[in-house]
């Protein structure tokens, strides 16, 4: 399943965990790239997976033969424990990371490359994340939660430096090789482990890269589409997630300090009183269910931060 290359500039790195659903789509979007094959590799991270993913890769690389693909099971569970071995593994001077669940422009490859290459100094980049639903978008969404259920990411079509508090998502993200000497792998005890929706592994490395000065750039033509199937929009998938990116940020935050912690609960303060007034806009121009939707966000976050 392994072909070789010498030294490929960018590598393209997949951790999965059972989405053989996704997988093969991903891996031709990848090879339909302008990209020339000789510049990139794909790394891919099987997380222990009791699906068809391994099938799925090798019938990839029997109809793309000429594309250099690599594949590593990581035993260890967790995203951060396959996105640590991705880096491990990748020959390239510069690591995207690519969600299992997606696919990407032809263009996105020769932008990263193009970005990298004319300037050393650059350190980390990433692209737009743009919702493909598999079903229809709920009326609760609003513009709040959409970000927080699809990841959606779209600061327009500049190429601009992330503002201070932003960064690029997790699965449309790129780093030159050398940024994790600087502050390190991802962080073993945030990510997703399996089937839980434990997250915050990127922020940590975001706050970490910015503490030593390390600048990111949006790059608008590097556009992934996430894919968001119907089990994705249920309440109970709601609820879950919502608790657990507050659960995350208390693990983060008290990983760090109390301070960090305690300022962080003050802020939660100051949130719920933002909530309230984007309630009672949502009330007065009757888009009650959204508004509603952002109390139970709330409400589910700061259970998740108080640990209760």
């Amino acid at each position: 399943m392994e072909h070789e290359i010498s030294k490929p500039y960018l590598s393209v790195i997949i951790c999965t965990y059972n989405r053989d659903k996704y997988i093969y789509n991903l891996l031709k979007s990848i090879a339909e790239n302008t990209l020339s094959k000789a510049k990139y590799e794909i790394v891919l991270v099987n997380n222990n997976s009791v699906d068809s993913t391994e099938m799925e890769c090798n019938r990839f690389c029997a109809d793309y033969d000429d594309v250099v693909f690599r594949y590593f099971i990581e035993t260890n569970q967790g995203l951060s424990y396959a996105r640590n071995r991705g880096i491990q593994e990748a020959k390239g001077k510069v690591v995207v990371y690519v969600d299992d669940d997606a696919t990407i422009n032809k263009e996105y490859l020769q932008t990263y490359y193009d970005f990298f290459e004319k300037d050393n100094k650059v350190e980390a980049a990433g692209g737009p994340i743009l919702p493909v639903y598999e079903t229809v978008e709920p009326k609760w969404m609003s513009h709040y939660t959409r970000q927080l259920i699809t990841g959606k990411l779209y600061m327009g079509n500049v190429v601009k430096e992330f503002t201070k508090g932003a960064f690029p998502g997790g699965g449309n993200a790129a780093y030159r090789k050398s940024v994790f000497d600087k502050v390190g792998l991802f962080n073993v005890d945030l990510g997703r482990k399996g089937t839980s929706l434990i997250g915050a592994e990127e922020k940590d490395l975001f706050d970490k890269m910015t503490a030593q000065g390390i600048k990111f750039f949006y790059l608008p033509k590097a556009i992934l589409y996430h894919i968001i199937p119907a089990s994705k929009l249920t309440e109970e998938h709601f609820d879950r997630l919502t608790y657990s990116i507050e659960k995350s940020e208390k693990i983060r935050t008290l990983s760090i300090s109390k301070k960090k912690y305690y300022s962080r609960l003050f802020s939660e303060a100051v949130k719920w009183v933002a909530t309230l007034v984007l309630w009672f806009k949502f009330f007065v121009t009757v888009n009650i269910q959204k508004g509603n939707k952002l109390i139970l966000f709330r409400y589910n976050v700061t259970k998740g931060l108080l640990g209760r």
